[in-house]
């Protein structure tokens, strides 16, 4: 999928939002983070319920879905734009969402000095 497709798909859900993370296109909900892209927005990382989650995709297409030692321990996912189809990334979207979705509201970060 193209880049332009995945920003208007992230963003057809309600209350997503567009920011910025690590330099990239990143998309909030309730102030938690959703999905952000990577790699030359050749890489999508997507929040997860859980790891199991990823391990069950990573089995259903390896090449489509991957982690690096970053995120290991954290429930995410990296999706490859290229190889996954776009009627399976708006699943894997469409749980992401249902899932950031539950959580509580993010509290805002206080930009206070540190002293």
């Amino acid at each position: 999928m193209q880049v332009a497709e995945v920003r208007r798909l992230l963003l057809s859900f309600a209350k997503v939002v567009e920011g910025r993370s690590y330099g990239m296109p990143s998309f909030l909900l309730n102030g938690h983070f959703l999905a952000r892209f990577r790699d030359e927005d050749t890489v999508l990382v997507v929040q997860l319920a859980t790891i199991g989650e990823r391990d069950v995709l990573m089995e259903l297409d390896p090449r489509a879905f991957f982690f690096t030692d970053h995120y290991r321990n954290y429930p995410a996912v990296l999706v490859r734009l290229a190889e996954v189809s776009p009627a399976l990334l708006r699943d894997v979207l469409q749980e992401s969402w249902s899932h950031v979705t539950a959580l509580p509201p993010a509290r805002p970060r206080r930009k206070g000095r540190r002293g």
